[in-house]
């Protein structure tokens, strides 16, 4: 399907510690990301004359923490926080979390499983989780040595992140949080992770959108070690159809790329998408395949290993799903690997 031209009232992003305001009391703030993709978008909502909610966090590094210092001691200097909203666990938006919290006084505002999961994988150290991490990406049939290498290295995911505070207050699917005198409602998505929060303000015509809508590339949609079974695309695809019941007009702050508008045309581009990896997957398997084997119809690019991970992740969800539907069968061979077949 071919990409519809999107309205991108901005051109260029903030400079990282400067704001650029895309509506009445609602900031844009940039922080940079030691990853492949590149950077994050974090916003600033006003919540009465002195005083500010923050949207997601930045990840936990030295640079991140020296911006924001900059930023409240800066041009936010003298307002209080009256939130902390984690759009979701991953570590680009929950990663400073606690360092803020604690700097600024103020509770995390989160989906009840994203806390859940973020405050788990922050305390995990048991020795079994790397062994399941190994385990699991041995039954996809990727590279012995690269399983060998996760099982080493372990829990990564604290490496990025300072704190997931102890403490958090839930907001829920249709919950409506009054920001600076705004209703905000709570839409709650699955897929890119289990409980994915956006906030749409309907007075503004704004939708925070996180990952779950993003406008050039694809949210990452997988199977992850700690839930095998699952079919995350299904939940991805539901959270689709909800958020396109909102205006084709709504500007959308994503967490990555430029703010736009075209909010419909991009959700059918990305249904389409999945729609075609979801029929090449389905001939990939006309012969019995493992996951890798499948991975390498869908991603035909060079990959590094963590790119390897994410990707293996992707193909178990489009498997994942048509087994879901019962248009595929898995089964386990001798050595433990995982074959999939219609």
């Amino acid at each position: 399907m071919k990409s519809p031209v999107l309205d991108y009232p901005f051109s260029q992003p903030p400079e990282p510690g400067r704001l650029t305001e895309v509506a009445p009391g609602i900031s844009w703030l940039r922080m940079p990301l030691p990853f492949a993709l590149d950077h994050i978008n974090l916003w600033v909502l006003d919540d009465g004359a002195d005083a500010m909610v923050l949207v997601d966090c930045g990840v936990s590094d030295d640079l991140t923490r020296s911006l924001w210092r900059d930023l409240l001691d800066g041009p936010l200097a003298g307002r209080r926080a009256t939130r902390l909203i984690a759009t979701h666990f991953h570590p680009d938006h929950i990663g400073l979390a606690g360092w803020l919290a604690e700097r600024l006084k103020v509770g995390l505002t989160a989906t009840r499983t994203e806390w859940l999961f973020g405050r788990m994988l922050w305390l995990e150290t048991d020795p079994d989780y790397a062994v399941n991490q190994g385990d699991f990406y041995r039954r996809l049939g990727l590279d012995p040595a690269l399983c060998d290498d996760i099982e080493r290295h372990g829990n990564t995911f604290r490496t990025r992140i300072d704190a997931v505070p102890p403490r958090f207050t839930a907001v829920g699917e249709g919950d409506v949080l009054t920001i600076g005198g705004q209703d905000w409602q709570a839409i709650v998505g699955g897929g890119h992770s289990p409980e994915h929060l956006c906030l749409y303000c309907a007075k503004a015509g704004v939708l925070i959108s996180g990952d779950q809508v993003l406008p050039r590339i694809s949210p990452i949609v997988g199977v992850w070690p700690q839930q095998p079974d699952e079919d995350p695309l299904a939940a991805f695809l539901d959270s689709l159809t909800r958020l396109r019941a909102l205006p084709e007009e709504t500007l959308v702050l994503p967490s990555h790329g430029l703010p736009f508008r075209g909010l419909h045309a991009r959700i059918d581009v990305l249904a389409a998408h999945h729609a075609e990896r979801l029929e090449r997957t389905r001939d990939s398997v006309a012969v019995p395949a493992t996951v890798a084997e499948v991975m390498k119809v869908l991603f035909t690019r060079p990959m590094d290993a963590n790119q390897t991970v994410f990707a293996a992740g992707e193909t178990m969800a489009h498997l994942a799903h048509l087994a879901h539907q019962g248009e595929i069968v898995r089964e386990t061979g001798p050595n433990g690997v995982w074959t999939y077949r219609v």
